[in-house]
């Protein structure tokens, strides 16, 4: 039995209609009608979450590992508010979540209703599209609100997805049900046209780049693409161009440079001009390294082209000359045919100066005493192959990108926004649909912060979550400024005794720890150890002032290296 609301009955045909099944639901009373339809119509494949900023996170991770829109429902008032921080995410990843907000009718807002408030437009600012339904339904406010569904979900899958918003004002009574099954209805569909670029055009970018001697691209985070890994590396070898990118693009070849923030920091003044590039050709998400933004501001190229679907005019370095509105597997895919063979002395002098940070780093690495930096270069050395490694934010996302990649792992991190308040939950979505393993990384902050990641049902046997307990907010020991304050230990890196123990045994979770090398030695080969039955969290103890007296003796030595 289903809702006996007819256009939340409507709602459902579409979605089913259009293929969206997967819907994460939050508890409450007024988007009841939407829990009936969804759960009883038996078209959906729905998850309960209690939590909505977890759920928010959960579906975004979902999201990602199904490539599909996942659907959020949440009652009214600050529930509704709740999922804010997710769909920000998923705004700046593009990824297509669908918030659906249960409301009441207009005229009770500001009239001392309970758990109403000014709903209608509450993700303005980080949402592709924003509709309310009408209250009545009527035919006319039926065929209304078939189109203004259609009109959002068809941008939530647009060639440039997001995240969409469809408030929905309801009246009471709210739990009537009807034996009835989902109506007929209309689907508006999106004809897309391949994208090619014009001869006039290519003939002007190809007069810039074959003047180009020194160019770079900068590939930023991404999803695992063959496609484009393929491509990339036979412009390189054609052209000497630099490919540049983090492990967040998932770009494995050899040929390629990945130690990005190392690398650009060992770029002195006195080289800096042999590094400073022609021309940069950028795409994808953005990148964690903040010494590259401040590199090509500080030396910027002649030209900066960047791709992307949406015409957005990303400036991160403040030379963009040109956007081109094209993926970059069709736009490398195109511009290879007719470039020119171009020398490789700048591939070879970014890669000879990477070869030579990465010994350098290795060696420091080797002769540290036990911390984070050393913690991280042994935990990525032990992820196994063909899985997946979630990064959380802060300072683990940074350690991480540090060490070498991990072969064969798909690397993700909520780096739209940054935050480290979802990560967790984001890795549990994922996981929940994935048939791989499934590691999480993060500090014991960012882990205490999303707990109620772990508060459900679909933390299940692929997930591996380490808590990198350094004692608090270990990035601000990284930073120079909060580090002087007389306010750092209170205020900025809030010291944290707490373990991670109490909750992981409240969730049902196995729990290991370690505290020193060989504690984490074998707690690894328990933690990774096949035919695990259950989730298992791992907790490694670090030293703050170990750790961030060493990070700042590494990068010390990376910028004084010749």
């Amino acid at each position: 039995m289903i809702s006996d609301k007819k256009h939340i009955r409507q709602l459902a045909a579409i979605f089913h209609a259009r293929g969206i099944e997967d819907i994460v639901i939050s508890p409450g009373s007024r988007n009841g009608p939407l829990i009936h339809t969804f759960v009883n119509s038996g078209k959906f494949c729905c998850r309960s979450i209690i939590d909505e900023r977890s759920a928010g996170y959960f579906a975004l991770g979902l999201a990602q590992a199904l490539q599909k829109p996942v659907a959020l429902v949440s009652t009214s008032g600050t529930a509704a508010l709740n999922l804010a921080p997710a769909m920000a995410e998923a705004f700046y990843l593009h990824i297509s979540l669908i918030a659906l907000t249960a409301d009441r009718p207009g005229y009770w807002v500001d009239q001392g209703e309970n758990q109403t408030i000014r709903q209608n437009r509450v993700f303005s600012y980080f949402c592709k599209k924003e509709v309310t339904l009408p209250l009545e339904e009527s035919e006319k406010e039926l065929w209304h609100a078939g189109r203004l569904i259609n009109e959002a979900l068809g941008i939530a899958m647009d060639k440039v997805p997001g995240p969409v918003h469809i408030n929905i004002p309801l009246e009471e009574p709210l739990h009537e049900l009807q034996e009835v099954e989902l109506p007929e209805v209309k689907i508006i569909r999106l004809t897309e046209t391949k994208r090619v670029m014009p001869e006039s055009e290519t003939g002007k970018l190809l007069e810039i780049f074959n003047q180009s001697e020194r160019v770079l691209i900068l590939a930023g985070q991404n999803r695992p693409d063959f496609q484009l890994e393929r491509v990339l590396r036979l412009f390189a070898e054609k052209t000497g161009a630099v490919v540049l990118h983090e492990h967040l693009a998932n770009l494995n070849d050899s040929l390629f440079c990945s130690n990005v923030g190392a690398l650009i920091a060992s770029i002195n003044d006195k080289i800096k001009n042999d590094f400073q590039p022609d021309l940069v050709i950028s795409f994808g998400g953005a990148f964690v390294s903040g010494k590259l933004r401040q590199f090509l501001r500080n030396n910027p190229p002649a030209n900066h082209w960047h791709l992307n679907l949406s015409n957005h005019h990303q400036d991160t370095y403040q030379s963009l000359t040109r956007v081109i509105d094209m993926g970059p597997a069709r736009f490398f895919e195109q511009i290879l045919q007719i470039v020119l063979p171009q020398k490789r002395f700048f591939h070879k002098l970014w890669k000879e100066r990477e070869h030579q940070i990465n010994r350098l780093r290795d060696e420091f690495i080797s002769q540290t005493d036990f911390c984070d930096l050393s913690v991280f270069q042994h935990i990525i050395k032990n992820i196994p192959e063909k899985s997946v490694l979630h990064l959380g934010n802060s300072s683990p996302v940074r350690y991480a990108l540090i060490c070498d990649a991990a072969k064969e792992v798909d690397y993700f991190a909520n780096r739209g926004v940054s935050g480290i308040d979802g990560s967790l939950s984001t890795a549990v979505g994922f996981a929940s649909n994935s048939q791989k393993l499934n590691t999480i990384i993060l500090g014991d902050l960012s882990f205490f912060y999303d707990s109620n990641a772990l508060w459900n049902n679909y933390a299940g046997s692929n997930l591996r979550i380490i808590v990198v307990h350094n004692g608090g907010g270990n990035i601000f020991s990284m930073l120079k400024g909060p580090a002087r304050s007389p306010a750092f230990n209170q205020f900025f890196f809030t010291e944290n005794k707490i373990s991670a123990k109490g909750i992981a045994g409240t969730f049902g979770i196995d729990y290991l720890k370690a505290e020193n090398e060989k504690e984490l030695e074998n707690a690894l080969q328990n933690f990774y150890a096949p035919n695990t039955q259950k989730a298992l969290l791992l907790e490694i103890f670090t030293d703050a002032e170990i750790n961030s007296e060493t990070y700042r003796k590494l990068f010390a030595k990376i910028e004084s290296s010749d």
